[in-house]
C-alpha cells in the first residue's frame, strides 16, 4: 500500500498551496482531485497583503506579474452616482506588499501547480476521486477511485480543501453553522477585445433597483456582477438576453468583449463546526464561506494552509506534541470570523433594496465620508489572533508582524526574502548575551532565523553569530519600542508569539514556545 505523509483531498488554489508549504518542510504530499483539468475560468478575483506575503512564502512572487495587478481603487456609489466610500489601495502595505491584488485565478492555480511539480515528494492524481475515509491510531486508509478503478492508499494525516460541499467535512460529521446570508448575482467574466480603463477600477453601485458590482479580474480581464432582485424570476435573471441588458449598463456588448462565462450563484456565509478529527482535517471553503464583497474567501484559505503546514511540519519531525493541532481549529476558526463579519457588513450596504432603507444608508455613509476626509481612519482586516500558540500576558502576542525592507551583507530587500521565513527571533541587542544555551539549542532544532536588528546606517556591531539585519524601513525597531520590548519571537504564519520587556525575560520567552508546542 503506497503511503503518503499527507493526503490532500481537492486541488483548488488552497489545495495546492497546502502542498507547496509542506513540501518546502520534507513532507511527502499526494493530492486528489476530483477533475481532470484545473476549471478555467476565475471564481475569487483578489486576494490581501497576508495572501501576497504567503505566496511569497510558497516561492512564487517573482511569476506573478502576467496574471496580477495593483487592485489600485475601490468605490461605493449610489443609484445616482454619488460617492459613498472611496478607498485607495496603497503598493506597500504593512505585510510589504500591497493590501489588495487583483488576479485572474486560472493563471494564478497554473502558477501554484508549476510550483508544486518542482518540489520532491508531491504526487498529483487527477481525475481521481475519495470514496472512503477509515482512521487508525497511526493513519488514514484512503479509498480513490480512478479511470482504472478504486484502490486503497494511507496517508498520515488526511486534509480536506474539497470546497463548500465537503466529502471530507461530510465524513467528519461536523455541522456547518449558517449565517443566512444568501443572496442570488449573476457573475459574468469578461476579455474586453481592446485595452480600456476602467475608472475607478473596482466599482460597487449601491442601487436598490439593481445592486451592482464592476471590477478587475486580472490583467485583461473583467467581472461584472448583478444581483436579483425581489419579484424577478431566476430564469429570466440568468437568461442570456439578461446578461448582455446588464453588461449594456457598462456600454459591454458582444462588439466591444468576449463574454467567457456568466452564471448565477448564491452568496453564503457559513462555518464548520469541526476542523479536526484525529488525522483528519479542513482547510479553505471546506470549512469556511463568506460573501465574496470583501475579497477574503481565498486569503483565509492561504492562512488555513500555512496556519496548519507549520503546525503538521512540528509534529511529523518530533518537536510538538499532537495536541499543537487542536490550535490549529481555535486559532482559524475565531481568526475567520473576523472576515465573514466584515463581508457580511460589506454584503448588507450593497444587496440592499429598500429605496427607503437605501436612502437612510447614503445618508449615513455620506456623513461618514465626509468625517474620513477631515480625520481617515481604516478598518483593517489584518486580525490578531484571540488564542492558541501565543505568549499569554503579552501584549502583542497574536498580533500580526509588519514588514519592512532590511539588509544583511550587503543584500537589501523584503525581510521574508533576506532573512528567510520560519520561527524568528529579532532583537535589540546580541542573541549571544541574551540566550542561554539550552534556548538556542530549541531555536536551532526549529530552524528558526536568529536575528539582531539595527537602524539603518548605524555603524556594524561587532562579530557575533547571529546575522546583523539593518532596519531601512525603521518597521522592526519601531515595533520593539512599541511594545517597550527588547526581543519579538513570530510564529511561521507571521503572527506575534511575544516579546520579551528586558534581557533577562528573552530565555523564558522561548521556553514558553517549547511548552506550548508540547502540550501533550
Amino acid at each position: 500500500m503506497l503511503t503518503t505523509d499527507v493526503l490532500i483531498v481537492g486541488y483548488g488554489p488552497v489545495g495546492e498551496m497546502l502542498t507547496i508549504l509542506l513540501a518546502q518542510r520534507g513532507l511527502t504530499v499526494t493530492a486528489v482531485e476530483r477533475w481532470a483539468t484545473p476549471y478555467n475560468f476565475p471564481r475569487a478575483v483578489s486576494y490581501d497583503g497576508e495572501a501576497s506575503r504567503v505566496l511569497a512564502a510558497a516561492g512564487v512572487a517573482d511569476r506573478l506579474g502576467p496574471v496580477v495587478e495593483s487592485s489600485g481603487e475601490y468605490t461605493f456609489k449610489n443609484g445616482f452616482g454619488r460617492t459613498l466610500l472611496h478607498v485607495k489601495v496603497t503598493g506597500d502595505g504593512p505585510m510589504g506588499w500591497p493590501d489588495s491584488v487583483s488576479f485572474y485565478q486560472p493563471g494564478l492555480e497554473a502558477l501554484l501547480a508549476e510550483r508544486g511539480a518542482e518540489l520532491p515528494g508531491v504526487t498529483v492524481l487527477r481525475p481521481y476521486q475519495v470514496t472512503g475515509l477509515v482512521e487508525h491510531a497511526d493513519g488514514v486508509e484512503v479509498t480513490i477511485a480512478g479511470p482504472d478503478g478504486e484502490e486503497v492508499r494511507a496517508a498520515r494525516w488526511v486534509i480536506g480543501c474539497d470546497g463548500a460541499n465537503s466529502f471530507v467535512r461530510e465524513h467528519l460529521g461536523s455541522g456547518v453553522t449558517d449565517l443566512g446570508f444568501t443572496y442570488d448575482w449573476l457573475v459574468c467574466d469578461v476579455v474586453p477585445h481592446e485595452a480600456r480603463e476602467f475608472k475607478p477600477n473596482n466599482l460597487q453601485v449601491c442601487d436598490p433597483a439593481r445592486p451592482r458590482t464592476a471590477v478587475s479580474a486580472g490583467p485583461g480581464h473583467r467581472r461584472w456582477e448583478f444581483m436579483r432582485v425581489p419579484g424577478e424570476s431566476r430564469e429570466e435573471f440568468e437568461s442570456a438576453e439578461s446578461v448582455w441588458r446588464l453588461l449594456g449598463l457598462f456600454d459591454i456588448t458582444p462588439d466591444n468583449a468576449t463574454l467567457e462565462r456568466y452564471g448565477v450563484y448564491t452568496t453564503q456565509a457559513c462555518s464548520a463546526e469541526r476542523w479536526r478529527s484525529g488525522r483528519i482535517l479542513l482547510a479553505g471553503d471546506a470549512a469556511h464561506v463568506m460573501p465574496p464583497f470583501m475579497g477574503q474567501g481565498m486569503s483565509s484559505g492561504f492562512r488555513d494552509a500555512l496556519n496548519l503546514a507549520w503546525k503538521l511540519d512540528l509534529v511529523h519531525r518530533g518537536l510538538a506534541d499532537e495536541a499543537l493541532l487542536d490550535t490549529y481549529q481555535e486559532e482559524r476558526c475565531a481568526h475567520v470570523q473576523h472576515a465573514i463579519r466584515m463581508s457580511i457588513d460589506s454584503g448588507t450596504v450593497i444587496c440592499e433594496t429598500d429605496r427607503a432603507a437605501a436612502a437612510g444608508r447614503d445618508a449615513a455613509m455620506l456623513a461618514e465620508l465626509r468625517r474620513r476626509t477631515a480625520r481617515p481612519r481604516t478598518r483593517s482586516l489584518l486580525e490578531p489572533l484571540s488564542g492558541g500558540v501565543r505568549h499569554s500576558g503579552c501584549e502583542a502576542a497574536g498580533a500580526p508582524m509588519p514588514q519592512g525592507r532590511v539588509e544583511v551583507d550587503g543584500r537589501a530587500g523584503l525581510f521574508d526574502e533576506v532573512v528567510g521565513t520560519g520561527f524568528v527571533l529579532l532583537c535589540a541587542e546580541d542573541p549571544d548575551d541574551l540566550l542561554d544555551a539550552d534556548a538556542r539549542a530549541f531555536l536551532d532544532a526549529l530552524g528558526a532565523r536568529v536575528v539582531r536588528i539595527v537602524p539603518a546606517g548605524a555603524p556594524a556591531p561587532g562579530s557575533g553569530a547571529a546575522p546583523t539585519a539593518f532596519d531601512l524601513d525603521d518597521v522592526y525597531l519601531a515595533h520593539l519600542k512599541r511594545y517597550d520590548a527588547v526581543a519579538v519571537l513570530v510564529r511561521p504564519d507571521f503572527y506575534v508569539f511575544g516579546t520579551a520587556a528586558d534581557p533577562a525575560a528573552v530565555p523564558a520567552l522561548v521556553e514558553d514556545l517549547r511548552r506550548q508546542i508540547r502540550r501533550g
